[in-house]
């Protein structure tokens, strides 16, 4: 009996204790005036748990109680939600106002301070001026689409082979990796390039976490990837120098200082290659997955894509792969592509920090926070997108919906993705190849979730035959 007692005094102990502890984070942050509604959660840990495992009905739940714009604590900062479309597009289109890039504390170590999405003003104009020579017209025409049409070919060949059945989210995390490697390093030794992608995939995990710098954790894990991705990359470019070998891709233009008016020391070339590795296997791995996953549920869409492909196909001898002329005629496969990013939201929006005391909509938000830019919910608004949660492809081929204000699936204002393009071409080859050699339908039914990424969490199965 006493023991009972004992145990009961204990556990009204500890709950008096955090509740306590939850009122003084909240009180302390209430001192600052000005600031938008909201919760704070605990000290360090904010909200974070809630944020990542409730998501998208978390922000909901806080809107509905404090309106568009609210304030958190989340992934170690305090942080203001903007859900409001018009202040988000305000936020995206004048960053040298007040704003710079605010990404977390894990993703800043883990990629690299000199990494695109870490340096803003001069710095953020160079790198981004590099990254865009990197992925202009001429350079996915001229050199990136051929070796991506060769990677797609080979990677594609043999997929009916495996006993039908394939974990397409395991194939398309594959396939964005390596093509990347590809382009980026020319890297196709298999042992070299399974070395490359087992480091990345942890590096990948460490990008979203808290900075708990402990044994075991996602961030432990992430930044000791980094540390031997950075090894080899400069190993890479010791080879490259005493070889005095001249090499047609990204890694190459980086490095010939006659041809990159951007001149870029060791470590920020490292953290450039890193950050397109990174910025393009997930959007495209991810876009990948969903994009097989909506055309087997909407036969009708997948019907008019292998129309567009087979007249493609059709038109050329077996052998000859897609030129930049097929690329740009695949209009349909563009408009699957964006209606696919805009259903599954592989993006759900980006963070910016205050260099100083700001205002916005009447509140003020102190310097050092980061503004959370939740662009999700734009993508299913009725007054933007007729019948949002539809999958309607079609409603793309009015080109002048790219252009639209608040059309941000890629990005806005001077940080839109700079390999959008680049993105779209390698999915649009994967596709060619898949659906002109393949037919294909889901086993396991497996879940998907949403949230904070787009995945499966025991992957996504398919049978494969061939076509």
């Amino acid at each position: 009996m006493a023991v009972h007692v004992l145990l009961l005094l204990l556990a009204f102990m500890l709950l008096g204790a955090c509740t306590a502890l939850l009122k003084w984070n909240e009180v302390k942050y209430r001192r600052k005036k000005g600031l938008p509604p909201g919760t704070m959660g605990w000290p360090f840990f904010g909200e974070t748990t809630e944020f990542l495992k409730q998501g998208p009905s978390f922000m909901k739940n806080q809107r509905a109680r404090y309106g568009s714009l609210y304030k958190s604590h989340i992934l170690g900062c305090p942080t203001v939600v903007s859900m409001d479309p018009e202040l988000n597009r305000f936020i995206l289109m004048n960053e040298a106002k007040g704003l710079v890039p605010g990404y977390p504390q894990s993703m800043l170590d883990i990629l690299g301070k000199s990494n695109i999405a870490a340096v803003h003003g001069p710095a953020h104009r160079r790198m981004r001026g590099t990254l865009l020579a990197l992925v202009s017209p001429a350079m996915i025409r001229d050199h990136l689409l051929p070796q991506i049409d060769e990677f797609m070919r080979s990677h594609l060949s043999n997929w009916a082979d495996h006993h039908n059945t394939v974990d397409i989210q395991e194939k398309t995390k594959q396939m964005a990796f390596l093509s990347s490697l590809k382009q980026i390093a020319s890297i196709e030794s298999c042992s070299k390039a399974r070395e490359f992608m087992d480091e990345f995939f942890k590096l990948v995990l460490g990008t979203l976490s808290l900075p708990i710098d402990f044994p075991g954790t996602n961030y432990r894990r992430g930044f000791q990837a980094r540390k031997n991705i950075v090894s080899m990359l400069r190993q890479l470019l010791e080879e490259r120098r005493a070889s005095e070998e001249t090499h047609q891709d990204m890694l190459g233009y980086l490095m010939r200082e006659d041809e990159n008016r951007y001149k870029m020391t060791d470590e920020e070339i490292i953290d450039q290659i890193i950050a397109v590795l990174y910025s393009g296997y997930e959007t495209v791995s991810t876009t990948t997955m969903m994009t097989i996953k909506y055309l087997h549920d909407h036969p009708r869409v997948l019907q008019e894509l292998r129309r567009e492909h087979s007249a493609i196909r059709d038109a050329k001898e077996p052998e000859d792969p897609i030129d930049w002329n097929d690329f740009k005629s695949m209009q349909f496969t563009r408009a699957v592509i964006f209606e696919t990013s805009r259903l599954a939201t592989v993006v759900n929006g980006v963070l910016r920090k205050t260099t100083q005391d700001m205002e916005l909509s009447g509140f003020t938000i102190p310097k050092g926070w980061r503004i959370y830019v939740y662009t999700r919910e734009i993508n299913y608004d009725p007054h933007l997108y007729e019948d949002p949660l539809a999958f309607n492809p079609w409603r793309w081929m009015d080109r002048s919906m790219e252009s639209q204000n608040y059309f941000l699936l890629f990005g806005g204002g001077t940080r839109q993705c700079p390999g959008k393009e680049l993105g779209i071409a390698e999915i649009s080859t994967f596709l060619h190849y898949f659906v002109t050699r393949y037919r294909w339908e889901e086993v396991g039914g497996e879940k998907l979730m949403k949230f904070p990424r787009v995945e499966a969490p025991k992957g996504l199965h398919i049978r494969v035959r061939s076509y």
